[in-house]
Order: C-alpha cells, then sequence, then structure tokens
C-alpha cells in the first residue's frame, strides 16, 4: 500500500520578507512542501537537502547572483526542475541579463497576479512537464506517484550506481542524494521489511516497469 502520494516541493527565493512570506503561504496552503530562502546563496544551499520540483524567484533578489543567476545554475544542476520568475519586470526582455534567461522558465508579472488562486494556476502549469508519468498504463503503478528526480534516481540504483557516483553525476552532495533515496524508498513503501534490501527492491520495480536501463558511463 502506498505511503506517500507525489508530494510537490517549491522553493521560493525572495529578498522581500513579506512577500516571501506571501507567496510561501499561499503555496502551503494549496497543498506543496515549502522552503524560503532571502537570497541566491541561501536557495543553493538549500537545494540538494530540499530537492525542489519547482523554483519561484524574484529576478533582483538585492545582492548576486540574481534569480536569472540562480535560473542557470540550476537549469544546469537540475534539468528537471520547473523555473517560475514572480517579479516587477513586465517580461522576460525587460529583465536584466535577460539573454540568459533559461528557454523553459516562465515570467510573470507580481502586478498581474490578482489572486491566491491564479497563483497557484500559474505554478500547476509550470510544473506540467516536471509531472509523475500519468498515462492510463501506469495509474496504478507505484511509480506513477514519483517525480522526474526520483525515476531518475530509480535509473541509477538500477544500473547500480553508487551514492557517490549519483552525486558526481547530478552534480549534488552525497547528503542530498542519501536524502532523495530515502524519500523515494519511502514513496514505494520498500522500508517496512528489515530482512529486504530496498535498493534491489525499488531497481527490480523500475526494470519491471521500463525495462533495463542503457547502460552510461558513471562519473
Amino acid at each position: 500500500m502506498m505511503t506517500d502520494r507525489w508530494v510537490r516541493r517549491v522553493l521560493v527565493v525572495e529578498d522581500q520578507p513579506l512577500m516571501r512570506a506571501l507567496v510561501g503561504d499561499v503555496l502551503e496552503h494549496a497543498g506543496f512542501v515549502v522552503y524560503t530562502a532571502a537570497t541566491a546563496s541561501d536557495a543553493l544551499s538549500a537545494f540538494d537537502g530540499f530537492d525542489p520540483d519547482l523554483v519561484v524567484t524574484d529576478v533582483d533578489l538585492g545582492v548576486r547572483p540574481n534569480g536569472i543567476d540562480l535560473a542557470n545554475i540550476l537549469t544546469v544542476k537540475a534539468p528537471h526542475c520547473a523555473i517560475v520568475f514572480l517579479t516587477n519586470y513586465p517580461n522576460a526582455a525587460s529583465a536584466p541579463g535577460s539573454a540568459g534567461v533559461p528557454p523553459k522558465s516562465l515570467f510573470v508579472d507580481k502586478g498581474s497576479v490578482q489572486s491566491s488562486e491564479q497563483l497557484v494556476a500559474l505554478v500547476e502549469a509550470a510544473l506540467i512537464e516536471s509531472a509523475p508519468p500519468s498515462s492510463a498504463d501506469q495509474v496504478e503503478s507505484p511509480l506513477s506517484y514519483l517525480t522526474r528526480s526520483q525515476l531518475d534516481l530509480l535509473r541509477y540504483i538500477a544500473l547500480g550506481w553508487s551514492n557517490a557516483a549519483i552525486a558526481e553525476h547530478r552534480g549534488s552532495s552525497i547528503r542530498g542524494v542519501e536524502k532523495l533515496i530515502a524519500r523515494t524508498l519511502g514513496s514505494l513503501d520498500l522500508t517496512h521489511d528489515p530482512a529486504l534490501n530496498p535498493r534491489v527492491l525499488a531497481a527490480g520495480i523500475f526494470i519491471r516497469h521500463f525495462g533495463a536501463p542503457e547502460d552510461i558511463d558513471s562519473p
């Protein structure tokens, strides 16, 4: 029996305390797990351990790196992570450094957001490409509740990679990988029987659904 459905994690990066708290509260009430940060540096420090599916960030964070710098770092570090710019700039072209804006990010003018429902709808729209599989043949599959990041993790486990190799490939810390593994195995309800190896069971589930993964060179 599943113990944990897909819980969306959002990292909110905003230097204005009131706006940061407001956005965080709106998303928490909508069912998201939220972590807030005042600067890009704070967000990067928290990123691996929190492993968000989405980052909502202002462009101007008061200090460098700014929101665009942060988005570009995270796009390389975690391509699965959706990016929403919630900013006073009316569009991407008007933002400083706009030439470097990740192509799939969403720009939202703060002044255009008139309700909490509208903000949640925008966030949901940005998450569409990061949503877990939902095809008819996987509706009853435990994998249908996992995030794209968790599915990638299972692929590495099925390939026999160590935590250190996974961390190097993801550009994250070993502790961040350990936390992601623990959450993934918990979502698959594979940690309740000490007589079984949950990592081996997880690899088996992945291979049954997707076949043996194509071998790639570990870092």
